[in-house]
């Protein structure tokens, strides 16, 4: 029997904000939003989603009167990356 898909992870976007912030210690909006290539206002929902899952931690803050949002992964959130490419590797291996 196949493994369930984190539905969560299952987009295409949110995917990719995840398998960024893998890779690097803390990632700002901006940088996301040009890695992406997704709208501002698409990439603020679907960080919100994985924030509220506690799949990644957002800090807001200003850098001078500028605002800034940064976010980085939290251990659930690379636990449920993992289990995520295990999921999928069982749909590989068929």
């Amino acid at each position: 029997m196949l493994k369930e898909l984190n539905p969560l992870l299952h987009s295409q976007l949110r995917l990719a904000v995840m398998s960024i912030l893998l890779s690097v210690d803390e990632a700002d909006f901006v940088y996301l939003k040009e890695q992406t290539n997704a709208t501002a206002g698409n990439l603020s929902v679907q960080i919100d989603k994985l924030s509220e899952a506690g799949y990644i931690q957002v800090n807001k803050s200003f850098t001078g009167k500028k605002p800034r949002t940064t976010c980085c992964i939290t251990e659930a959130g690379k636990a449920a990356i993992e289990e995520y490419v295990e999921a999928l590797k069982s749909y590989l291996n068929l």
